[in-house]
């Protein structure tokens, strides 16, 4: 069952030059016009069902805020059909709901009670509030007395515990402190295990990817992607990186003297999986595998083993800055770890047409959790700062991690030596004589 439905929704916004346009409009009661239309929102269509949390990712000016100002009913649309069903608590924009003049305290009881709650309500839920903002004496201080951290936790709080049926969490977590903000997420984890519904917009892909059941990615009003949040924060991120490699002005160096080509003596070209690819295509990933020291693939990752990523490449047209690299992921699609040659200090030659280079890895395998590993394989033309992507491939292969010597705690076990009572620097003679 669906709580919330979007059908051909579209928002505009009158942009006027001046503000004696608006009067000049207002005195033509406007048979006349002086705006331009700015549509925020464009023929959004979409339906979110109960219990699910939706994502939704985009630049800023893409349209999320106006789309969610919509879903809690602040915003009429322009155009279209909106239906939303259950109690809407929303944490929008910083502050938002709360009168600066009034008392924290004061503010909780307004804001459950526009929600429609009575005082005997209020009273019950006010310690549960009062105990997860943990900010103190100054609930009982004005709320234009507070941090920007302050009022995110307090406007968190009420938000959580008004009963909702739907909760929108508009990036107000990223002013949030880590102790904070780590709370905060378990909470939409145990709202999300009561069948609680969730709109979530955040630029952190890594909260996106935790949460997301599925995610929507708006670009310039309109729908750009939807569907399985992997694959959706993907294609953003891939677009960003892109669109971050227009700004990329390098200076050209001579092309080769000879015109020979350049062929490595070891090439793979397998490529287990492509669950999304992108980039320029002046070079390409010709194939990835994961080696043991003797050159055998591995069908097994082990902790405290050594393990050998080997990325072949060719050149379809000149590259100058070669930069071959990887990025480890974890079960939950959130990048782990990550190198590249720049990064490791080794500078590639320039590629002409035809190219072929071979990457190897030489890792030392940690002592992680056991679970799935992915490693997407990429070759950029650019410094670590600035570049362009010639191609870059989303888990391309994945192994699974085995069991390592004992228990790990969280995500891997850090080399660790105990001592009990032990000097970590001995006593000089005079200090010893001292001491005597």
């Amino acid at each position: 069952m669906s709580l919330i439905r979007f059908q051909d929704v579209s928002k505009s916004y009158p942009i006027y030059d001046s503000p004696s346009d608006r009067l000049k409009e207002l005195l033509t009661f406007n048979r006349r016009s002086f705006h331009q239309d700015y549509w925020a929102l464009r023929d959004i269509s979409f339906e979110i069902n109960r219990g699910e949390t939706f994502c939704i990712v985009g630049e800023n000016g893409s349209g999320k805020s106006t789309l969610l100002q919509i879903v809690a009913g602040i915003l009429a649309p322009t155009t279209g059909q909106v239906q939303v069903s259950g109690r809407v608590s929303a944490l929008l924009e910083l502050g938002s709901g709360f009168n600066p003049e009034f008392s924290g305290r004061d503010n909780v009881y307004l804001n459950a009670a526009i929600l429609g709650f009575n005082s005997a309500q209020i009273d019950r839920i006010y310690p549960q509030i009062e105990a997860f903002a943990e900010i103190g004496d100054f609930i009982n201080h004005p709320v234009k007395t507070y941090s920007s951290g302050m009022v995110v936790r307090l406007a968190f709080a009420v938000a959580i515990h008004v009963d909702p049926e739907i909760l929108i969490v508009d990036e107000a977590l990223a002013v949030g402190d880590i102790y904070f903000r780590q709370r905060c997420l378990r909470k939409v984890h145990e709202l999300r295990a009561r069948g609680i519904t969730i709109l979530f917009v955040s630029h952190s892909a890594g909260d996106v990817k935790a949460i997301g059941d599925r995610t929507m990615w708006l670009d310039q009003g309109r729908i750009r992607e939807f569907g399985g949040t992997d694959l959706v924060v993907s294609k953003y991120l891939a677009a960003m990186v892109q669109k971050d490699s227009a700004y990329l002005d390098l200076k050209k160096r001579e092309p080769r003297a000879s015109g020979a080509r350049v062929e490595a003596p070891e090439v793979v070209t397998e490529i287990p999986n492509i669950d999304h690819r992108y980039g320029d295509a002046r070079a390409e990933i010709l194939g990835i595998a994961i080696l043991d020291s003797s050159g055998r693939k591995l069908g097994l990752l082990r902790p405290q083993s050594e393990a050998i990523v080997r990325i072949s490449v060719r050149a379809s047209e000149h590259v100058e800055f070669p930069n071959v690299g990887f990025m480890l992921r974890n079960h939950l699609g959130v990048d782990f770890a990550g190198t590249n040659t720049t990064r490791e200090g080794i500078e590639l030659a320039p590629m002409e047409p035809g190219d072929v280079n071979t990457i190897d890895f030489h890792l030392q395998i940690p002592n992680l959790y056991p679970a799935e590993f992915s490693f997407s394989p990429a070759i950029a033309d650019g410094s670590l700062v600035s570049y362009r992507m010639c191609d870059w491939i989303d888990n391309a292969i994945t192994l699974q991690m085995g069991h390592g010597e004992g228990q790990v705690y969280g995500y891997l076990h850090l080399p660790c030596k105990v001592k009990v009572n032990n000097r970590l620097q001995q006593p000089s003679p005079i200090e010893e004589a001292q001491l005597g």
